[in-house]
């Protein structure tokens, strides 16, 4: 997954180096041939194909490495290729079934036991080995595939739309998840976010790539392993500005900026990273200059890492890049189709892979829910009809600092914390102004199973928070954060209690009326402008909102907390404010054990039963 930690590591949060990174821009062209009608079978057909016979990747002198998106993809014909990944609860071990769908008739088949460990896809499913021009071996490796991986179509009368998400879950507490490759369409095989750089000097290389043979044998796709030309460049940003760098003009890197926003302006909701790059927001995850959050952190607690060698997208939907906080992109997209003419194989010059901000494969964009035109009216009603249950998943990226040069003599506990919705209905939530006023008035609607609303509650405000990393309308009372002592009585209480509403994590897709495409990805859509009339925001059914270490409010002050065991609560609808089919579930712990001494503080953080994430 993301971030791991060993059980009783002691992590402790630096100062952030400025986060470079590289955009590629790839063009691409894919050969496949649809099958026969007659001949099709009720399990789907697939294949390893490349998109080009040569790519060429960047390594930068100042962080030599280089990302191996050579541009392979699994191919499915036949139908989708589809998988359910689950687990009953921490405890219990991750499990994966194929779900095999042949007109009305659904079966499921059960991946061997512990195939998958995680969310993060079917694990050493690519094999990639790599030679230099004498023909020695340089590199051989394996990665992970997500078949929810940037995706696009191989044929033209393959379904315009995937129905499956766009990224597999990072959020070490994700509970389910729904993989797949729609029929007629090709998913890359490179591993993105969770894939490392390798070393390769500036030169030509042969890359053979291959479905290793446990995957082969376990879904029937043909030993055809595929050849790939590598030209690897080295390139400088010093170059940069003045011509420098080989071969066609590539995007410059550039630093991302500080106080925590993401490269390419920090991606969208507060950070809802990855959710649509939004200049005027910088991300649930940037920092501000607030006492709880000093300086600009990498999310998680880990250093900032390089982007992936993509075009930053939307794309990765709730997922690839996660919560209020900066992530890399997710690989891109492919916002084409090929044409098929007598059952020939013929390649087709992609567009330009690449996406502008707000959109997920060139062509999607994920828009803002549209308030009600005016207040609700006649009497307020809660009838009998499903409601959304909110739950708290543990707080995870939890890191301790100084207060730095803003506020010095200080420690903080920081963390990222994630309230979701259950389901069966969606949470949603409109806000209104009075003309002068400060705060909205805000009211909770409810849906009956045609999607009529039919009811509506009055449920709190909203009110504008100015501060940088926010600057959108909060819905007060969401959540509430406390630092619990070792008998689980409060200690101290974090200041953040309003929340800007936004589907940044896909925490579980299998529960029931579960949205595999939510709206409200990104800030930028979902929460308003200082000078908004109303607003709507939504928390859709499977999916979470998660806010980051790095923003005002996410720490807790514990400059004279005595050494020793604690637990961070995060605790859902504190006041009870909004309707739930659920009340009972709304909190969930994280132990924490402090130590060190003032100015110098540590945290370790134990596991989580199974979960061993920090």
């Amino acid at each position: 997954m993301m971030t791991r930690s060993q059980q009783g590591r002691t992590h402790r949060l630096t100062r952030p180096s400025i986060a470079i990174a590289a955009a590629v821009a790839v063009t691409a062209g894919v050969v496949a041939a649809a099958p026969d009608a007659k001949t099709a079978e009720p399990t789907p057909k697939l294949g390893l194909v490349a998109a080009s016979t040569s790519v060429t990747l960047d390594s930068w002198k100042e962080d030599p490495g280089v990302y191996l998106d050579l541009g392979t993809y699994l191919t499915s014909e036949n139908g989708a290729f589809e998988l359910k990944v689950t687990r009953k609860s921490y405890k219990d071990p991750v499990v994966a079934q194929q779900i095999l769908r042949n007109g009305k008739k659904t079966t499921t088949k059960a991946l061997p036991a512990g195939l998958v460990k995680d969310f993060s896809g079917l694990p050493d499913f690519a094999k990639i080995a790599i030679t230099d021009a004498a023909g020695k071996t340089v590199l051989s490796k394996t990665e992970a595939f997500c078949p929810n991986n940037a995706s696009g179509r191989i044929r033209p009368d393959a379904p315009a739309n995937s129905k499956y998400p766009q990224s597999c879950p990072v959020n070490p507490f994700t509970l389910g998840s729904v993989w797949g490759v729609e029929n007629g369409w090709a998913s890359n095989t490179y591993a993105g976010y969770y894939s490392d750089p390798v070393q390769l000097a500036a030169g030509t290389y042969t890359a053979k790539i291959s479905v290793t043979k446990k995957y082969r044998d376990l879904f029937g796709i043909a030993n055809k392993p595929q050849t790939v030309k590598v030209v690897v460049r080295e390139r400088s940003w010093e170059n940069e500005g003045e011509g420098g760098g080989e071969g066609p003009a590539a995007e410059p890197r550039s630093a991302a900026p500080k106080s925590g926003a993401s490269a390419a302006s920090a991606s969208g909701h507060e950070g809802h990273a990855g959710h649509g790059g939004h200049e005027g927001h910088a991300g649930h995850g940037q920092a501000a200059d607030a006492p709880a959050a000093p300086s600009a952190h990498a999310s998680h607690g880990a250093p900032a890492r390089p982007e992936a060698p993509a075009a930053r997208t939307t794309g990765a939907a709730p997922t690839f890049n996660v919560g209020h906080g900066p992530y890399p992109p997710a690989p891109p997209a492919l916002p084409w189709a090929l044409k098929k003419e007598s059952l020939q194989r013929q390649a087709f010059s992609a567009a330009k892979v690449g996406d502008r901000a707000g959109q997920t494969d060139g062509s999607r964009q994920a828009p803002g829910a549209t308030p009600n035109a005016k207040r609700p009216t006649g009497k307020a009603t809660v009838p009998d009809v499903p409601k959304p249950d909110l739950r708290s998943l543990p707080a995870y990226g939890i890191t301790v600092s100084d207060g730095y040069e803003d506020v010095p003599g200080k420690d903080y506990l920081a963390f990222s914390a994630n309230v979701w919705n259950a389901g069966p209905a969606k949470l949603v939530v409109d806000g209104f102004r009075s003309p002068g006023k400060e705060l909205m008035d805000a009211y909770q609607y409810f849906y009956d199973a045609d999607g009529k609303q039919v009811g509506y509650t009055p449920t709190g405000t909203m009110e504008w928070d100015p501060r940088p990393g926010h600057e959108h309308w909060h819905f007060t009372d969401f959540a509430s954060y406390r630092l619990l002592k070792a008998d689980k009585k409060e200690t101290v209480r974090s200041g953040k209690e309003a929340f800007c509403l936004a589907n940044t994590d896909a925490v579980d897709y299998t529960v029931k009326n579960a949205n595999w495409h939510p709206d409200n990805t990104d800030l930028s859509t979902a929460c308003g402008q200082e000078n908004s009339i109303s607003v709507r925001e939504v928390l859709d059914v499977g999916s979470g909102d998660t806010y980051t270490q790095d923003l005002p409010g996410q720490s807790f002050d514990i400059t004279d907390l005595p050494n020793g065991t604690y637990y961070i609560q995060v605790l859902a609808n504190p006041e009870n404010r909004l309707k739930e089919t659920n009340h009972n579930n709304n909190s969930a712990l994280r132990k924490v054990v402090l130590g060190g001494k003032k100015g110098a503080r540590t945290v370790k953080v134990p596991a989580h039963h199974l979960v061993d994430a920090n």
